[in-house]
């Protein structure tokens, strides 16, 4: 035995040098666009019976405040105006829109390799929000977000391998204009990461100077109309049943200038939605439908996120509930929404109504983002870093959410059952003659790295291992991976060439 230990040994090395390898991407444990869609809290009926009572929504009642070219496209298309202001929506028209409407989408990446292709039940998970306050898990306080912040949030999430896109997370409230606010946000989260952006704006006169710097960064209104890497997240309604005005007037322009359009029905249940969760869903289905004729309208075939996005409310308080079993089962009845219509879509997981990354916090992202995956959302926003009920966005707990929605995927991933996975020859060989136990058998070490997921900064030591590393803590070892990443150049900086002619033309906030 003691000839056969520098062997053992040397084996073990050659095995920890290999685990430390990235494994390719089809090896990897979990990676985006993994299929979902197991879990359906909506029947068949369900379904058919909200889409129904969507349908005689869009009829009956209608939505009201577009604005005149949008009555112009939509009466062009077949809506009615009635005389009360409200453009109502036969049901034909909606179903030719449906029928007429994109069955995948791929929004693009600066880096192809972070291309996503929204589909069937493929899920993606990422940021999204408006959070005016960055959470300071240093003294437990909150302040105002800055340019700077946002920066940064890009920063961490180009280095984050289960954050699959950057939906801009918070407002810059140290710029005062909105134009230079709506302009330095693209430039921060373009010169942040590589991963698909998605942002909103607060004016349709923006979206020309927006593209504009857009064709700077691809090199060319060609190349950006080829590969647009940044979406719009366009919240087109007011509800209950109302176009926002300005916000019709944005997607408008974003359509026009190639840009791919998330379509956001953002309802509160018990407020401006129903507050039963079907009355909700059927509410938000209504709104994004009538959304979808619109960009239907005004250009056939363009690419539309159908994003069904209801909030769950305390009807005792009237306080958000972004962390409840309501919230999941609304992003989850949604999801299968989109399904029902066969529509690239997206909805709200991850939310947490805490306002610090506690253990409140855990629970809260986890119920929704594990749901939201599992009924194959193709895209969820909100996922990671949002706290107190989307008023504050957290650095650390964005990293944090890396493994979180790492432990959600490998949930979405499911079981697979197969001979190898049944491991009958394992069983035989290690009870008959064998040392016994499953540790260190070449089955058990050849699928280490693909079938399990193991956390970065989550600690699973025993007490007295975890006594001897000096107690890490979660939030500090957090802090450390912020401030690490934070100090190394980021890979999607602009070259200096197109920096400088960017700078140029636009007023950037952020230092060279």
């Amino acid at each position: 035995m003691t000839d056969q230990s520098p062997i053992r040994s040397g084996g073990r090395a050659a095995r920890r040098a290999a685990r430390a390898k990235p494994l390719a991407d089809h090896l990897r444990p979990i990676r985006p666009g993994m299929e979902g869609g197991q879990y359906t809290p909506l029947t068949q009926a369900g379904m058919e019976a909200i889409h129904r009572a969507a349908l005689t929504a869009l009829e009956e009642i209608g939505l009201a405040d577009a604005p005149a070219s949008g009555v112009a496209y939509l009466t062009k298309a077949g809506a009615i105006l009635g005389d009360d202001g409200r453009l109502r929506f036969p049901p034909a028209l909606v179903e030719d829109a449906l029928a007429r409407a994109n069955r995948s989408v791929t929004l693009c990446a600066r880096d192809p390799a972070h291309d996503l292709e929204l589909s069937g039940t493929r899920v993606h998970y990422g940021t999204a929000g408006a959070a005016v306050h960055l959470v300071d898990v240093e003294d437990n306080s909150y302040r105002e977000c800055t340019l700077q912040d946002l920066h940064d949030a890009a920063r961490i999430t180009d280095t984050l391998d289960n954050i699959h896109f950057l939906q801009r997370p918070m407002v810059c409230r140290d710029i005062t204009d909105n134009r230079e606010m709506d302009l330095n946000t693209v430039y921060g989260c373009c010169s942040g990461t590589m991963k698909h952006v998605g942002t909103s704006f607060t004016d349709p006169a923006y979206i020309k100077d927006a593209l504009e710097m857009l064709h700077i960064i691809a090199g060319g209104e060609d190349k950006w109309r080829e590969r647009p890497f940044m979406s719009n997240s366009n919240c087109f309604v007011v509800p209950p049943m109302k176009f926002a005005t300005e916000s019709c007037l944005v997607m408008e322009e974003a359509i026009k200038g190639g840009m791919p359009v998330l379509l956001l029905s953002a309802g509160m249940a018990g407020a401006t939605a129903p507050s039963t969760v079907a009355g909700a869903i059927v509410q938000a289905v209504a709104e994004c439908l009538a959304g979808l004729v619109y960009v239907d309208a005004v250009q056939p075939g363009h690419p539309v996120i159908f994003g069904t996005w209801p909030f769950g409310l305390d009807l005792r308080s009237g306080a958000m509930t972004g962390g409840s079993g309501e919230q999941a089962l609304l992003t989850s009845g949604c999801a299968q929404m989109h399904h029902f219509y066969g529509l690239p879509g997206g909805a709200a997981g991850g939310i947490a109504d805490a306002k610090m990354p506690d253990m409140q916090a855990g629970w809260e992202q986890m119920c929704s983002n594990v749901m939201a995956g599992l009924s194959g959302c193709n895209m969820i926003y909100e996922a990671a870093g949002m706290h107190a009920s989307l008023l504050g966005f957290c650095h650390e707990s964005l990293i944090l959410g890396d493994d979180l929605i790492g432990q959600a995927q490998r949930c979405v991933r499911g079981i697979e059952v197969n001979d190898e996975t049944l491991a009958l020859d394992q069983i035989r060989e290690v009870c008959l003659g064998g040392p016994g136990h499953y540790l260190g058998t070449e089955q058990t070490l050849s699928r280490m790295e693909t079938d399990h997921v193991y956390p970065s900064l989550a600690n699973r030591s025993s007490p007295k291992e975890w006594d001897e590393l000096g107690k890490p803590d979660l939030i500090r070892n957090a802090t450390a991976r912020k401030e690490e990443i934070l100090s190394q150049r980021s890979r999607a900086r602009f070259d200096p060439i197109i920096d400088k002619e960017i700078r140029a033309r636009f007023n950037i906030h952020l230092p060279a």
